[in-house]
């Protein structure tokens, strides 16, 4: 995850750059139950509205939670499906606050209503992220369902009245892309705390819809945009964080940014880019899905590491006879092509290496959604070359 937020920050107000941040455990991403009562697009989970069998029991879960704890796991994000259709949701996520975790709730919004939302207010989440994948008729269409825009937009604001931290995430296609600004206005003006943008990732239905991910002229246009947004709230003086996900070069190309607004800050950003170092699949983010199955981020559910069921997580993660998981976890990663000759790999790590897997076989091939050009980050050579122009990156003739 790349937080734009704390990265204008460190334009305003320096801190000094250190080692690159080791949490004592993984953030762990939890799809407790996989049935929801919608169809997405992009859905990473190809979940349906029916009950799968398999899924761990409560016991089961607490069983878990409590090795998790031992593990120094920080954060547990509760999903799905819809995590709400789960009847122990809430002795689960109370639980897990008692216990100490920062506990994240992940729903897509329709189900929050007058009827359970004094429940979620009492588990005190420390974090509702809910799904738009667009402004009304567009976000129905994604989410295959005639007013979910209208269903989620009223969960949002009913967390919102309880007092809860809550997020709008969104996910970026050729399809969407065009009510990213109204999104944002959205966003402002129903005070909504956080907003994160999600690239599409090739996994789950979304690895079917590949062919419909943004162009990387439309990705290069979203993130000016979304720079641009957050500096201008950071002049107002205004709260709000800006996240993305699933596509670490933001980090090379919020350089650039930087670059051209504020070149006499670009030493220290780039210092801090360093610092966080790009993408943590397999070592600081960690994926349980339903049926306990372990895998390094929640795109890789086509490759588990183990079952807890079978042994701990914390052994399951710690666990490097994994080729996978071993080529995740070196440091730093051996990567091939463009993204192995890339002058920032120290920022960027080598971006999101499903992508590169689910086209090519091979994880660690170069990242096909990055949306830099060859002399943006100093590749030069053999092999065919890209003509860059703004915001395009193109096929040399």
């Amino acid at each position: 995850m790349f937080r734009i937020s704390q990265f204008m920050q460190e334009i305003v107000r320096p801190t000094p750059p250190g080692p690159r941040r080791q949490p004592p455990g993984p953030v762990v991403i939890w799809n407790l139950i996989r049935r929801c009562n919608l169809t997405c697009k992009h859905c990473y989970s190809i979940s349906a509205d029916k009950d799968f069998p398999g899924e761990l029991s409560t016991a089961e879960v607490f069983a878990v939670m409590d090795d998790l704890e031992r593990f120094r796991v920080p954060v547990l994000i509760l999903s799905g499906g819809e995590p709400l259709l789960r009847p122990d949701i809430f002795d689960i996520a109370a639980r897990a606050k008692t216990m100490g975790f920062y506990v994240g709730l992940s729903s897509n919004g329709t189900l929050i209503t007058e009827d359970n939302i004094e429940s979620i207010a009492a588990v005190d989440f420390d974090y509702v992220g809910i799904s738009l994948d667009g402004l009304h008729a567009t976000h129905d269409k994604f989410r295959r369902m005639t007013g979910a825009f209208e269903r989620s937009l009223h969960g949002i604001r009913l967390c919102r009245s309880c007092g809860l931290k809550v997020g709008v995430r969104f996910t970026m296609t050729r399809d969407n892309a065009a009510d990213l600004p109204g999104l944002l206005k959205l966003v402002e003006d129903e005070g909504i705390d956080r907003f994160y943008f999600s690239h599409l990732n090739y996994a789950g239905r979304g690895n079917t819809n590949r062919k419909d991910d943004a162009r990387h002229q439309m990705t290069r246009r979203a993130m000016d945009l979304l720079f641009d947004t957050c500096w201008d709230y950071q002049e107002r003086g205004l709260t709000k964080e800006f996240t993305t996900g699933n596509n670490d070069a933001d980090g090379v190309y919020f350089l650039y940014w930087v670059r051209r607004r504020f070149p006499e800050k670009e030493a220290h950003i780039r210092a801090k880019l360093a610092q966080w170092g790009g993408n943590s699949s397999g070592v600081n983010v960690a994926n349980i899905d339903n049926l306990g199955n372990v895998h390094p981020d929640t795109m890789w559910w086509h490759h588990t590491l183990g079952n807890v069921r079978e042994r701990p997580f914390s052994e399951i993660w710690t666990d490097t006879s994994d080729p996978l998981m071993a080529g995740l976890k070196a440091s730093p990663r051996r990567i091939k092509g463009r993204c192995g000759a890339c002058a920032y790999f120290d920022i960027c790590g080598g971006n999101t290496r499903v992508r590169a897997q689910q086209l090519t076989g091979d994880p660690w091939q170069e990242d096909p959604a990055c949306y830099l050009g060859d002399e943006e980050i100093g590749v030069a050579g053999g092999g065919e070359r890209l003509v860059v122009t703004p915001y395009t990156r193109q096929k040399a003739v």
